[in-house]
This record gives structure tokens, C-alpha cells and sequence, in this order.
């Protein structure tokens, strides 16, 4: 979400989300070093531009990003509840591209079965497991009910992950609890554009702009910049004096031709002692310079207010000479 509230067919509000009214980006991004691959402007609509597939946003968004041509063939995808479908991946696994997610249970193609269905209050860690073809789904129960939808993992891969309980008596104490293999690498993949996201929002260049394509344009500069520093901090430049997105942003403007940065760090300069050549701004009287205001009967340095206030004089100076209502100047 790109934050703004501008009067603009492509703002949208998006309740569960830190940023609630922007601009809506669907990103790919590394699920390890959260680097941004692709992206694109949700319009309002499914991409049909991109993909006129029919199939809906959540199955066309993931279609849109996931180009071969770039990226080739035999990447894993990790997605959320709102983009998981049987259908989406086993088109994906056509191309070659594994895929794992959590999924809703509402979703067309999801498995009916109630064999072996997890009881309501079924113990920590309580899993089952069932395949169609190349689609795995698993149900696992830890607070609540996990559900997963997977092409790459096996249901019998178990894990451990370890939980905190309350005995008895009050105390808490860790237990390893099992865990299906495909939630604890869906755990550790997902979230790279949450991780992209955030460092964004660290050292943002965007600010407030009356034009829709200047908020769009700081935007992308942000993710040119994260983008750069991901590549110095994982790529060949670890030990590069860039070791935050602030210090990329500052070499960045330090390459810039012709330009001069100031010493932020030296302390300012302090003020003369001689007081009888001091500026306006260094001299004893913070009132130095202003004119008393007519209308409010106070000292300021801005003068619109006295502006409105000969106009509005003229104005009733003209309506009692000509004999006139005001609403007939209107």
C-alpha cells in the first residue's frame, strides 16, 4: 500500500492493513532477501490487460507476476490464503513452478472429506493429511486450525516447533510440539514483501504531493534504493560503507554531479556578541519586524489576513454607497 488519501479513482482502503487508504501494489519479491522482482497498480479489476484469463484477481495477479521469461522454471512460490486455489497451482506446476500456501477452506476444489476430521478440541499439534494428484492438503492444530495446500512438500514429513503451555498450577513451561514440514517452511519463506515493505517505510523519500504520478515515481524510487541496498548487503559488496538504506540514500546523493553535501554532524554556528549588527532573527525582540494585524489585534508576518480584511472593508464600502444588498454582488 502506497499511503495517500488523494481524490483518485485508484485509492483504495483496505481495513486489515497498516496503511489503510493508498494505492494497492501486488509485489513479488524474494522470500529470502526480500529483494522486488515485479510489481504492478491494482486498478480496481483483475488485470485483464496482463492476463484475460477470466479466472479472477487472486488467480490472474499471481499469473501476471509469475513471468518465465524472466524468472524460467523450477521456483518455489510461497502465497497467502487470498491467492491459494487447486486450480492456480496445478496451472503453475504446468510451467514447472512449485507452489505452497495456506488455504480457505471455502475454496472451490477444496477437499469435503470429513475421514479422520479433526475434532474441535483436538490436542496441539494433532495433523492430518490428504493428496489429490500432485495437490497435498494438511490440517494442523495448534492454537486454532491451519490449513495448507502444497505441491512441493510430503504430509509425512513431521517436525518440531516449540510452544509454551500453562500447567496446572499457573507455571508456563516449552514443549516441542509435532509440525507438518510444510508449515515450518512456509514460516520461514514467507513474508519477503512484508520484510520489503518495512524497509521502505525506514527511510522513505515520499512526502505530500498534489500529483498522483509524483507519489507513484517516490515510491518507486524507495524500492530502486531498498533494492540496491539488498544487493550490496547480500551480493558482493558486504563490506560496503552502505550498510543501511539510509547509507545507500545518502551515497547515492553523494554521487550525484556537482553536488557538495553539508557536515551535519559539526555543531552550528553561535550567534555574534556584538547585539547592535544583529540580524532580525538573533535580536531580543521576537516581535521585531511585524505589524500589528487590524482585524485580530495581535503581531504577525503574514499580511493575507489584512489583505481579506481591506477587501471585505471595500466590499461594505461599495454596498452602502450604491444602497445595495450584499447578496446582490454575489
Amino acid at each position: 500500500m502506497v499511503a495517500t488519501k488523494a481524490r483518485n479513482g485508484l485509492k483504495q482502503y483496505m481495513k486489515g492493513k497498516p496503511t489503510k487508504w493508498g494505492y494497492k501494489l501486488f509485489v513479488l519479491a524474494d522470500s529470502l532477501c526480500a529483494y522486488t522482482w515485479d510489481f504492478f497498480i491494482y486498478e480496481g479489476k483483475s488485470p485483464a490487460a496482463l492476463i484475460p484469463l477470466d479466472k479472477g484477481l487472486s488467480y490472474e495477479s499471481v499469473m501476471a507476476l509469475v513471468d518465465v521469461q524472466m524468472l524460467g522454471t523450477g521456483y518455489k512460490l510461497f502465497v497467502n490464503n487470498f491467492y491459494t486455489s487447486p486450480e492456480l497451482f496445478r496451472d503453475l506446476l504446468k510451467k514447472n513452478i512449485w507452489a505452497c500456501g495456506t488455504i480457505r477452506s471455502n475454496r472451490i476444489g477444496y477437499p469435503k472429506s470429513t475421514i479422520d476430521k479433526l475434532p474441535k478440541k483436538a490436542a496441539r499439534g494433532t495433523h492430518r493429511w490428504l493428496r489429490e494428484g500432485n495437490l497435498l492438503f494438511v490440517e494442523w492444530k495448534d492454537t486454532r486450525e491451519v490449513q495448507m495446500c502444497s505441491t512441493i512438500y510430503s504430509g509425512s514429513d513431521i517436525g518440531t516447533v516449540q510452544r509454551k503451555v500453562k500447567g496446572g498450577k499457573g507455571q508456563w513451561s516449552t514443549m516441542d510440539v509435532p509440525v507438518p514440514h510444510c508449515v515450518l517452511e512456509y514460516n520461514r519463506c514467507m513474508g519477503g514483501v512484508d520484510v520489503s515493505e518495512a524497509l521502505i517505510s525506514y527511510y522513505t523519500v515520499l512526502h505530500k504531493t498534489k500529483k498522483w504520478s509524483h507519489t507513484f515515481f517516490y515510491h518507486f524510487v524507495d524500492i530502486a534504493i531498498v533494492n540496491a541496498f539488498l544487493i550490496h548487503r547480500n551480493g558482493l559488496y558486504k563490506k560496503s560503507e552502505a550498510h543501511d538504506t539510509k547509507g545507500v540514500q545518502r551515497k547515492l546523493i553523494e554521487e550525484l554531479p556537482g553536488l557538495v553535501l553539508p557536515d551535519f554532524t559539526s555543531s552550528p554556528p553561535s550567534p555574534p556578541q556584538n547585539t547592535d549588527y544583529l540580524p532580525e532573527y538573533f535580536a531580543a525582540d521576537s516581535t521585531k519586524g511585524r505589524r500589528q494585524c487590524r482585524v485580530f489585534a495581535q503581531k504577525t508576518l503574514y499580511f493575507a489576513r489584512v489583505a481579506q480584511w481591506q477587501y471585505a472593508f471595500s466590499r461594505s464600502v461599495t454596498v452602502s454607497l450604491l444602497g445595495i444588498s450584499s447578496t446582490d454582488l454575489l
